[in-house]
């Protein structure tokens, strides 16, 4: 996609983080842009900064793990705004920390926003995008823990894991079909977002029953140090000019830290000395 003034973009997680950042670069492209978000103070305070171009955004809130609310979503998007040729399914969260001490409640969140949330919007959009034939991009935020080993959150690296092999089938499917619909998997490392606040929109019924297990030390210690990494990442707006970047260069693997491509080489290193 190499004009993309006029056409429509929608955006999950938009009130906040990489998501909000994305919204910038749609409006700077020239284009209508559909905000979906859950939570409805951040997304009021977006649409209010963004009065200046009204005409050209709408705002939906949406839990993306309701797959009734995101038919919902592509159908208010295509009565605004006509076509939608960007479709970045974006939200995510994180919750829980082992396998085992992680909760079912932290398991069903995690999975249903950052797995099912994904699957929603490509079931929901990619018919109406097929359909009208013109170039698009779907694009996944999956992380770099979908492509490396060991998160710290069990959830939310198998989460990342399950996005970026959803993102290949979809590519591989498009292509089988002869679409001009391409898609692409965003897999940042450390950004400065608010994801290790992502409670404050874990749903009352998905709260956990029980009190998971007193964290060890260890996962005390790794909380601490990544809130400080987090507070000095990369500004999620870098990350959204290097996503517009990648979608001109017709990428397909958005991976905007080269310093973690070695954490990825260690891995498939490790798959070539077991064979």
């Amino acid at each position: 996609m190499e004009s993309m003034a006029g056409k429509t973009a929608v955006v999950t997680g938009a009130a906040s983080g990489i998501g909000r950042a994305l919204v910038d670069e749609c409006i700077a492209e020239g284009m209508n842009v559909v905000l979906a978000d859950v939570e409805d103070q951040a997304l009021d305070a977006v649409m209010a900064s963004l009065a200046a171009v009204s005409s050209r955004v709408m705002a939906v809130r949406v839990n993306v793990a309701d797959p009734q609310q995101v038919e919902s979503l592509a159908t208010q998007a295509v009565e605004r705004f006509g076509n939608i040729h960007l479709l970045f399914n974006n939200a995510g969260v994180g919750a829980g920390t082992t396998i085992w001490d992680s909760t079912l409640e932290d398991w069903t969140w995690v999975m249903g926003v950052n797995l099912w949330g994904v699957i929603h919007g490509i079931r929901s959009f990619v018919p109406r995008m097929l359909a009208h034939g013109e170039p698009g991009y779907i694009v996944n935020t999956a992380s770099i823990a979908g492509l490396t080993r060991s998160h710290h959150s069990a959830s939310y690296g198998v989460t990342k894991h399950a996005v970026v092999a959803l993102s290949e089938q979809l590519a591989a499917e498009l292509e089988r079909v002869g679409s001009n619909l391409r898609a692409a998997v965003l897999c940042p490392s450390w950004v400065n977002t608010r994801i290790n606040e992502s409670g404050r929109n874990r749903p009352a019924g998905l709260a956990n029953t029980t009190p998971p297990p007193e964290p060890s030390s260890e996962m005390l210690k790794r909380w601490e140090d990544m809130q400080a990494v987090v507070a000095a990442a990369t500004p999620a707006s870098e990350i959204a000019r290097f996503t517009f970047d990648g979608l001109r260069a017709g990428k397909f693997f958005l991976l905007p830290h080269p310093e973690s491509f070695e954490w990825v080489r260690a891995r498939f290193r490790a798959i070539e000395n077991d064979f």
